[in-house]
C-alpha cells in the first residue's frame, strides 16, 4: 500500500488481488522447482510458500533501497516514506485538452526534449521533468513540472500523438475498462526438435559433480542460467532461478551495467541492482562486436538456459536467435522476456510497465471507480513478468528432464499483465475501504467491518460510520485496535517506513537485515523445500 500510495499522496490499497497472483504464481514455481529436483535425484517432498512471502518479494528493490547503508554516492533521490504532497502530483499520466488520459514512455533523453518541443515546451523546462520521469522506476513517483502537465492540458489528443510520433516517444491512450485488451497466455513453450536431439537423453548439468553439498539441497542446484538483460524483468527472472538453486552468469556491456551507479549506493553499488543482481557472476562482452557476440555464443553453448529481455529484433540482429543457439545445444532452454510479444506487430511500443498495465487494462483495474484511472508506479507488470518469465523456464526445463530436448520460452510483460483477475467494472469503495489516517499513522478495517459498517457506529458516537470515518484522526491507530478488539473488530497498522520491516518480529524469518557483508535488507527465498 505505501509504495503503490507514493504517487498519491497517502497508502492505497490496490484494486486487484495483487499478492495473490504473485503467491499463485510463486507456488507454481516451487512445484515444478520441487518436480524437477526429484527428477535430477534430490530427495524433495515438500514445499511451501505464502502471500506475505510472495508480497515481500515484490517489494525487493524498495526495501533494498530504503535500509541501503554504506555508499558513498550520492543519496535517494526518492526517501522511503516520501510521497506526492498532493493527490495525483505523483503520477506520470498526462491529461490532454479534450480530457483524455494518456501514458508516454521514452528511455532517450532527446526524444523526451522533442517531444516536449512539439507542444510548445523549452528545452530547460522539458530537461527539469526528465530526472522524476525515469526515477518513477525506482522510486514510484512522478513530481513532474507543473509547466509539463499544463502544456499537455492546453493540447488535444491528436496534437500530443503528432508530437509523439515524430519524437519517437510511446504514447497510449489510458482507458477506463478494466478488461485486457488481449489475453496471451502466460507463457509459450515450444520444443526444439531439430536435428541431433534424442527424445530419449536425459541432460544431466556438467558442474552438478562440483557443488558443496549444501546447495544440493536447493532443486537447480548444478544448473546454469546465462542471462543478457536489463533493468527489472529480466533481472528478476535470473534472481529467481538462482534462489532456486541455480548458477546464474550475467552479460553486461564493458564497463559494467550502468545501473550498477545508480543512488542509493549499498557500498559500491546500487542498492535496487543488487537487490535483483547478487550473487550473479558477471562476464563483460561487447555484443556489438563479432568476439562479444562469440562470447554469448561460447556461454550459452555450456549453460542450461539462455536468457535474454532485448527488443524486438535486437536477437536477429545480433545473430543469436533462438535457432541460432539451439543449432550448437539441442538441449538449451532460451528464454525470451519481451514486453508486448507480437501484440502490436512490426512497430511495439516501448516495453516497459507502465504501458503494459495501460495496455493489459491493469491502469483501469488497479484503481477503484472513484479515482481517474492510472497505471501503479510501483512497477507491477515487471515483478509479475520476471516470474511468469522463470515459471516459463522451469517448464521447460521439466519438459526437458523427461524428454532430453531443448525449448523456446516466451513471456511478456502483457502477458503478465493479463494474468491479474478483475471484475467487468471497476470497483467502487467507500472511505472505509481505504486506509484510514489515524492520530499517529494509518490503518486498514478488516473485511467485516468494511462489510458491515454499522458494526462502526457505538465506536463512532453513532455517527454514520462512512460519513465519520475522518473521526479515527482523534485517536492513535494503538488506541482504535484496542476499542475495536472490544467490538469484537480488527484493524491492521498500514507499514509507511520499510526500515521498520527489519525490526518487526513477525518478519525475522523472512527479511535479512543489512550487514557487513550484505548492506541492504533483502527478503530470504520465499520457499522452503523439505
Amino acid at each position: 500500500m505505501h509504495v503503490h500510495g507514493r504517487a498519491t499522496g497517502a497508502p492505497a490499497p490496490l484494486a486487484v488481488d495483487y499478492a495473490s497472483v504473485v503467491t499463485g504464481v510463486l507456488a507454481a514455481l516451487g512445484a515444478t522447482a520441487l518436480h524437477i529436483g526429484r527428477a535430477r535425484g534430490l530427495e524433495l517432498s515438500e514445499v511451501r510458500t505464502s502471500v506475505a512471502q510472495g508480497a515481500l518479494l515484490t517489494m525487493g528493490q524498495y526495501l533494498a533501497a530504503a535500509t541501503a547503508q554504506g555508499g558513498s554516492g550520492p543519496p535517494d533521490p526518492q526517501a522511503p516514506s516520501a510521497s506526492a504532497p498532493e493527490a495525483g502530483d505523483g503520477l506520470a499520466t498526462l491529461v490532454t485538452s479534450d480530457g483524455v488520459r494518456a501514458e508516454i514512455e521514452t528511455l532517450d533523453p532527446d526524444a523526451w526534449r522533442e517531444f516536449w518541443a512539439g507542444l510548445g515546451v523549452p528545452a530547460a523546462v522539458a530537461g527539469r521533468g526528465w530526472g522524476p520521469f525515469q526515477q518513477r522506476f525506482a522510486t514510484a513517483v512522478c513530481p513532474l513540472p507543473e509547466a509539463l502537465r499544463q502544456a499537455a492540458n492546453r493540447c488535444p489528443l491528436a496534437r500530443l500523438l503528432t508530437a509523439a510520433d515524430r519524437a519517437g516517444v510511446s504514447l497510449l491512450v489510458v482507458g477506463s475498462d478494466p478488461a485486457p485488451a488481449a489475453c496471451p497466455d502466460p507463457w509459450e513453450l515450444a520444443p526444439e526438435s531439430g536435428p541431433g536431439v534424442d527424445g530419449r537423453a536425459r541432460i544431466p548439468s556438467p558442474r552438478a559433480a562440483t557443488l558443496p553439498a549444501r546447495a544440493a539441497e536447493l532443486p537447480l542446484a548444478g544448473l546454469r542460467v546465462v542471462e543478457c538483460t536489463r533493468r527489472v524483468q529480466g533481472p528478476l527472472t535470473g534472481h529467481v532461478l538462482r534462489m532456486l538453486g541455480a548458477e546464474v552468469v550475467r552479460i553486461e556491456p564493458p564497463g559494467g551495467d550502468p545501473m550498477r551507479g545508480l543512488p542509493p549506493l549499498a557500498g559500491e553499488c546500487s542498492a535496487r541492482f543488487l537487490a535483483l543482481n547478487t550473487g550473479k557472476p558477471v562476464i563483460e562482452a561487447d555484443l556489438a562486436t563479432a568476439h562479444g557476440r562469440h562470447t554469448v555464443r561460447t556461454l550459452a553453448a555450456e549453460a542450461d538456459v539462455f536468457l535474454h529481455n532485448w527488443a524486438p529484433g535486437k536477437a536477429e540482429r545480433l545473430g543469436l536467435t533462438a535457432a541460432d543457439l539451439l543449432r550448437g545445444s539441442p538441449a538449451l532452454v532460451y528464454a525470451w522476456a519481451s514486453g508486448f510479444g507480437g501484440a502490436f506487430g512490426e512497430r511495439p511500443p516501448v516495453g516497459t510497465d507502465y504501458l503494459a498495465q495501460v495496455h493489459s487494462g491493469l491502469a483501469a483495474a488497479v484503481r477503484p471507480a472513484d479515482e481517474p484511472p492510472a497505471p501503479s508506479l510501483m512497477t507491477l507488470t515487471d515483478l509479475l513478468g520476471g516470474l511468469v518469465c522463470a515459471q516459463g523456464v522451469l517448464s521447460a526445463l521439466a519438459l526437458r528432464e523427461a524428454t532430453g530436448r531443448g525449448s523456446r520460452v516466451h513471456s511478456s510483460l502483457l502477458s503478465a499483465g493479463a494474468l491479474v483477475p478483475r471484475p467487468a467494472d471497476r470497483v467502487r469503495w467507500t472511505p472505509l475501504d481505504r486506509p484510514l489516517r489515524t492520530a499517529n499513522g494509518y490503518l486498514l478495517l478488516d473485511p467485516r467491518a468494511r462489510r458491515s459498517p454499522e458494526t462502526l457506529r457505538p465506536l463512532l458516537g453513532g455517527a454514520d460510520p462512512v460519513q465519520g470515518a475522518a473521526r479515527f484522526v482523534w485517536h492513535t491507530s494503538e488506541e482504535w485496535r484496542a476499542r475495536l478488539a472490544e467490538a469484537g473488530l480488527a484493524a491492521t497498522p498500514v507499514l509507511t517506513d520499510l526500515t521498520e520491516l527489519t525490526r518487526d518480529t513477525a518478519f525475522r524469518r523472512a527479511v535479512a537485515p543489512p550487514d557487513r557483508v550484505t548492506p541492504y535488507a533483502r527478503p530470504y527465498a520465499p520457499w522452503e523445500f523439505s
